[in-house]
């Protein structure tokens, strides 16, 4: 059930930091198989522990699902079946969200006592507004994808066969832009929604600057002046490591 124990994490954030340092990737998918995507943490595990145990097994996870949001290109995670707890909390950390159209989105923590510790309560707040995450987050009801797709919690619906291709051609889209200008880009957004309107002017026109200097940048340009716009092939690399 991709249950988020110990050494699953330990396993996906070991990848996530490999993929982070790698200059060659250019777009992740996040997809936990056919059945699921991940039904979220390992009740009985947390069951076992003390609640100073369980704020380090938090503290630990959260910080796991910080280092897939802040990867440095596009993210898109590719959701079939359930998607409930921390295993929303993962897709949640993406930059996009396909679904399969029989897929359950959910944050089922309030009927066992507890709440979302692993981003729950903020991205889904920033991702859906306030009522709408309070109405998911009190009920721990769960939402179907045409629901999902409604609330704004996913972006895409398509048949459950189809869920991993649709994420995958999307990511492979991405992933011929420019790297320099779609980190940039993906900063501004995700930084600029936590500070002022001014600081995030000023955050995007240092993005600009940065990227204008760009190989990439001249290439768009002159492309776009002797042959029209979208013809350009951008080569990167998006970051000096």
């Amino acid at each position: 059930m991709n249950a988020f124990d110990s050494l699953q994490r330990e396993e996906l954030a070991a990848r996530v930091r490999e993929l982070a340092d790698a200059p060659d990737v250019r777009a992740v998918v996040l997809y936990g198989g056919e059945r699921l995507f991940a039904a979220g943490a390992d009740v009985k595990a947390l069951a076992a522990m003390g609640p100073e145990e369980v704020r380090g097994w938090n503290r630990a996870l959260q910080r796991t699902f910080d280092e897939v949001a802040r990867l440095p290109m596009p993210v898109v995670a590719a959701v079939t079946g359930y998607a409930l707890g921390g295993g929303l909390e993962l897709a949640l950390a993406a930059d996009y969200r396909v679904a399969a159209d029989e897929a359950l989105l959910g944050q089922p923590e309030v009927r066992l006592g507890i709440m979302p510790g692993s981003g729950g309560t903020q991205r889904l707040t920033r991702l859906i507004g306030p009522s709408r995450a309070k109405n998911l987050l009190m009920t721990g009801r769960r939402v179907g994808a045409e629901e999902a797709l409604r609330l704004g919690l996913v972006d895409e619906v398509v048949p459950a066969a189809e869920v991993y291709d649709t994420a995958l051609g999307y990511a492979r889209r991405l992933a011929e832009g420019p790297p320099a200008a779609l980190e940039a880009i993906k900063e501004a957004v995700d930084h600029g929604a936590d500070i002022g309107l001014g600081a995030g002017l000023a955050l995007e026109r240092a993005l600009f600057t940065g990227v204008f200097g760009t190989a990439d940048a001249a290439t768009g340009i002159q492309s776009f002046l002797e042959h029209g716009p979208g013809k350009a092939r951008f080569e990167g690399p998006a970051r000096d490591n």
